[in-house]
């Protein structure tokens, strides 16, 4: 009565063309700058500061992108970062 078919289901590939964002790009500079002065950390204290900074950067950048427990986290690395900063400075400067 229905005659038998053979199903096929082609390969399709679909090419897109994907652009970074000025979201994506503020990201990768914000998570870029916390690697570079985390590992720098040892030759100064001024690249703690920056690290708390560049956490500041990447917890607007999880605001931003809508993953607020990613902003929340790098906002209380950005504390911890600073109060680092500050008890390092206040040491180097008794010296």
């Amino acid at each position: 009565m229905f005659p038998e078919r053979e199903l096929c289901y082609p390969i399709a590939t679909v090419c897109r063309i994907s652009f970074v964002t000025h979201l994506d790009a503020f990201g990768v500079f914000a998570i870029t700058a916390m690697l570079v002065c985390y590992a720098l950390e040892q030759r100064g204290h001024w690249f703690i500061l920056a690290f708390a900074g560049a956490c500041l950067l990447a917890s607007a950048y999880g605001f931003l992108q809508g993953a607020w427990p990613f902003g929340i986290v790098e906002a209380i690395w950005s504390v911890v970062a600073l109060r680092r900063w500050i008890a390092t400075r206040s040491r180097t400067d008794t010296r």
